[in-house]
């Protein structure tokens, strides 16, 4: 037998010598999910034999590349913890830079009363900005059905439901002018970037949800003029930038119709949220 802080030490110690960061961090969340309960406050309480194999089985899973999201099925986002699977991308602090530009542009304004988001995954984008608009109604749309039966579940589990439609359906078969505020995070990754992205990445998140073509452009090009018939009058469309690709997703959208507002920049001081109207 072996105390809480002893595992955790030991199983940090592990991380660290397969050079993953956040080691003592991961292995509180993992072993919480495994107790099914907060662990920061018993750390001198013995776990039993069958309960230590059953941790170490779920640390070397991570060693091999398994992102910690994805053994616990929950990831946090914005002030919710959602459920993730393999057919959903994990919802990462990047996207909610989408969020803090939606509440800026909201500030002086009317809140929104349709939000749309485009590609919605797990949900995130919409059940956050909802979460911040009580008033607000929503859809999410994907294309993938098991993303969708995710999101429905995110939404029932948020206590959104009520103010979320989920729908697996192509972009172009929405109706023109109905939504206050559009918000998307394509696929932005070129193809010959995949083989640089994180382990975690590339092999447990769904590869059409990273995929954006030879030049990582190819969803903008097709999203572009369906923000722009999504929109109501006045309304704002927000979207997730790929490194480096601010000005080229900004000139695709210009030649939409949609005319940059704003761009706001990430904890890095890379631009991520391109703002449009």
């Amino acid at each position: 037998m072996s105390s809480i802080r002893n595992v955790i030490k030991f199983a940090a110690a592990d991380f660290a010598c397969a050079g993953i960061d956040n080691g003592r961090f991961n292995a509180r969340l993992l072993l919480s999910y495994l107790l099914n309960r907060a662990v920061w406050s018993h750390e001198e309480e013995l776990l039993d034999t069958k309960t230590l194999k059953k941790f170490q089985a779920l640390i070397s899973r991570h060693i091999a590349g398994e992102p910690v999201n994805k053994i616990t099925g929950q990831c946090a986002f914005w002030t919710l913890e959602l459920k993730v699977t393999t057919d959903t991308l994990d919802p990462r602090p990047d996207s909610e830079t989408l969020i803090e530009a939606t509440l800026e542009m909201f500030i002086n304004r009317k809140s929104p009363s349709r939000v749309l988001d485009l590609g919605t995954g797990t949900g995130c984008l919409l059940l956050a900005a909802l979460s911040e608009f009580p008033t607000a109604t929503g859809l999410g749309i994907d294309n993938s059905q098991a993303a969708s039966e995710v999101a429905r579940h995110n939404a029932w589990m948020t206590g959104l439901s009520d103010r979320a439609e989920i729908r697996c359906q192509n972009w172009n078969s929405l109706q023109d002018n109905q939504f206050d505020l559009v918000l998307s995070n394509p696929p932005y990754i070129a193809e010959g970037e995949i083989l640089t992205l994180e382990n975690g990445v590339r092999n447990y998140d769904p590869i059409n949800a990273l995929l954006g073509g030879a030049d990582g452009l190819d969803a903008y090009r097709a999203l572009a003029p369906v923000l722009r018939r999504a929109l109501s009058y006045n309304g704002i469309t927000i979207v997730e930038l790929g490194i480096g690709q601010a000005n080229a997703v900004a000139d695709i959208m210009l030649q939409a119709g949609l005319q940059e507002v704003n761009r706001k920049t990430d904890l890095a001081n890379i631009p991520r949220a391109l703002v449009l109207k």
